[in-house]
């Protein structure tokens, strides 16, 4: 039977584009079987299963083997499938070898017309146009220079959007408001295009300001057979990339899903379309929509149709290249449920809403303990994110039977992933979901921009929840010191050590540049404790904290925080398992779950709380006044330095030493997993020195220019 392969091309990934294979990988190419295939990969086959419960018939043949010729999270999907049809299957992390490229090879996708007219946006928006598909005003043809893209995007009008014609994936994209901005874009549009796309051509279209991003998902057949299978709201997004996807969208009625489904299938018809493929639109607030562009592939967010939906995209992808009709009529597509993705990326969210991070995952821990909960992903604990491909960690799924469930499920899900060694945006998608805007479904693609004008911060924590925090981290504290108290009096040490005859610990608590002063005092089974503000007399203090640790185990602690400003107690209960890397902790009825990132010997504690990392410096008395003399470390001029704030390879220079900038001015670019970023100097002054040149590969905080 004939070998097969899955993607849009054996280099090109089914859920996301303009990757390339590092040039040791090309020299080194491994396949293996399934039963070679990575724990990592096995690991993830079995994941999920009630949230794609798709039948499988047994009878109905299809292939004997597949080759796989993707990487990562949905290599590991699309096997997944293949286990549950008892197909073999063959990955591969390189360029598939000659050899194999002599079978009879079948490929699972569409057909090269398609796949060649809706890859290029320039042809597909023609297509889509004489298919009476709705498409935004532009230059359809393809821009030649800046001079030509500025004369253009005044005669269309600004805002314009500049586009790589094979883009996708955000890469090769810019939306200019002015003449200077449309010709940074088309140099920065061009450059991303070549590098990730290996085709630098573009095209200019009207900007729709405040859209929302929504796209329906096709499935058509080699009989002239095409579905809808209903929508997916895509519009949280950074950097024109997806962050956030929810399927049903909470805006479109049933007449504007019926219309977007119908012109969806007829651009699919169009081009004898025969797979899985997405065709994606813009909306406006009057519910007008317009074609942006039809990706031939199986994309990130397809999950979240799956869940609602029951089908099984890559079962049905699987058949229809075997050349079965397609199983179901329009009509017998179903909206059940409700189900939301969360792209989860080793990025720094505090760094324009994501900036890539690269490391080793030193623990990982995925949130499948949880109902409703399904985790897409190909690596594992001591895996490598490197800069040579984008940085997705998973895409985590929950699915529940309205929107308001499948939400509650993602903070949970959220707050219970577990990743260290890379930074990670947690912290951003767990305020994304519980926003009042996202929760409304006022949103837009301009969301994060909208709602964090200065940057995403964290969570804003209130005083109830700074009062949770604290009691959590003194809980902690004494945790702590219990269990040291107890390895110290355990009969069969054979070392001799004086017992501590501690009867308070009098403690100073540093969160957010506030000081709190915390005095716990032992009056048998009970530690009392009290916490004030620096600025307040310990005579008026208004907050008091009970600590009383549990009789059945010495790492256990009950906390009880009463503030007596309102009247209100603060209940806080947990069993303090330092050696987890997950505490579950009931804070007045509320379950919380947290984890203690570290806890250094001089009182440094991260503590993951609501999503975000919060850093809280806890001394003994004793110690808080000794360190009043310790000689603190200077701050660095950042002024006058230009350090590299993500890790990637410096793409241009655009200074020397002597020469004088202007601040704002671009004094070099990088290159970070295929998105080009502007450097540009914090002040006006004279280059000292130059660290960096073009072709160099640079570290997050690399320094790159000095000035004088």
């Amino acid at each position: 039977m004939a070998g097969l392969c899955v993607g849009e091309a054996a280099l090109v990934t089914a859920g996301r584009r303009g990757r390339r294979w590092p040039q040791p990988l090309l020299r080194s190419a491994a396949l293996w079987t399934l039963k070679h295939v990575p724990h990592y990969s096995r690991q993830h086959l079995v994941v999920s299963r009630s949230l794609c419960s798709a039948a499988y018939d047994s009878n109905e043949k299809t292939f004997d083997k597949i080759l796989v010729a993707n990487r990562g999270e949905i290599a590991c999907r699309v096997i997944k499938t293949c286990k549950k049809m008892g197909i073999k299957t063959v990955a591969i992390h390189s360029d598939v070898d000659a050899s194999s490229a002599a079978e009879d090879v079948i490929f699972i996708g569409p057909d090269t017309h398609a796949i060649q007219a809706m890859g290029d946006k320039i042809e597909s928006k023609l297509l889509a146009k004489n298919a009476k598909v709705n498409t935004i005003p532009g230059f359809d043809g393809v821009v030649k220079d800046a001079d030509e893209a500025v004369r253009i995007a005044r005669e269309i009008g600004y805002p314009v959007m500049i586009k790589a014609s094979a883009g996708g994936g955000g890469k090769g994209m810019r939306i200019a408001w002015d003449d200077e901005e449309t010709r940074d874009g088309f140099r920065f549009s061009s450059q991303e295009a070549a590098s990730s796309f290996g085709d630098d051509r573009l095209l200019i279209e009207k900007f729709i300001d405040n859209p929302r991003h929504i796209e329906v998902q096709v499935l058509g057949d080699k009989h002239g057979n095409a579905l809808w299978l209903n929508e997916r709201e895509c519009s949280i997004q950074r950097r024109n990339q997806k962050v956030v996807e929810e399927a049903p969208s909470l805006f479109l009625d049933s007449e504007t899903r019926r219309a977007m489904g119908e012109q969806a299938v007829a651009l699919a018809k169009a081009v004898n379309y025969s797979s899985a493929g997405t065709v994606e639109f813009l909306v406006d607030s009057k519910k007008n929509f317009y074609f942006l562009e039809m990706n031939t592939r199986l994309q990130v967010e397809h999950p979240v149709t799956e869940c609602i939906t029951g089908l099984d995209l890559v079962q049905e992808m699987i058949r229809v290249a075997k050349g079965y009709p397609l199983r179901h009529k329009q009509a017998d597509i179903p909206i059940n449920g409700w189900a939301v993705e969360c792209r989860v990326y080793a990025e720094d969210p505090y760094k324009s809403f994501g900036l890539p991070s690269i490391g080793r995952l030193s623990q990982y821990q995925e949130p499948l303990h949880l109902p409703g909960v399904r985790v897409d992903s190909g690596i594992q604990p001591g895996s490598d994110i490197s800069i040579y491909y984008d940085p997705m960690i998973s895409k985590l799924i929950t699915y529940g039977s309205d929107r308001r469930e499948a939400l509650k499920r993602m903070e949970d899900a959220l707050d219970n992933y577990v990743i260290r060694g890379v930074t990670h945006n947690i912290a951003l998608l767990r305020e994304v979901i519980i926003n009042s805007r996202f929760v409304k479904g006022d949103i837009n693609t301009k969301f994060l921009s909208d709602v964090y004008p200065d940057g995403f911060k964290g969570h804003q924590l209130t005083e109830n929840e700074r009062n949770q925090l604290l009691a959590i981290a003194s809980s902690l504290f004494v945790a702590s010191q219990l269990r040291a108290h107890h390895f110290q009096e355990h009969e069969n040490s054979r070392v001799p050590v004086v017992k501590p005859q501690v009867a308070n610990w009098e403690l100073s608590v540093k969160l957010h540049d506030e000081v709190y002063t915390v005095v716990a005092s032992n009056s048998g089974p009970t530690f009392s404790v009290s916490y004030y503000n620096r600025k307040t007399p310990l005579d008026t203090a208004k907050s008091l904290l009970y600590i009383i640790p549990s009789a059945s185990s010495s790492l256990a602690v009950t906390a009880v925080l009463k503030v007596e400003v309102d009247e209100s107690k603060l209940n806080v209960t947990g069993a303090w398992n330092l050696a987890s890397p997950l505490l579950s902790v009931n804070v007045d009825g509320t379950q919380r779950m947290i984890q203690c990132l570290s806890r250094e010997a001089g009182g440094n504690m991260s503590i993951q709380f609501l999503g975000t990392v919060y850093k809280v410096h806890i001394l003994t008395k004793l110690a808080a006044e000794l360190n009043k003399f310790m000689l603190e470390k200077a701050a660095e001029d950042t002024s006058s330095i230009l350090r590299s704030p993500m890790p990637g390879m410096v793409v241009a220079v655009s200074v020397k030493p002597g020469d004088l900038v202007a601040e704002g001015q671009e004094i070099c670019v990088i290159e970070a997993m295929k998105m080009q970023n502007s450097m540009t100097a914090g002040k006006t002054g004279k280059v000292k020195s130059v660290h960096c040149k073009a072709g160099d590969t640079v570290g997050e905080g690399d320094l790159l220019v000095e000035l004088e």
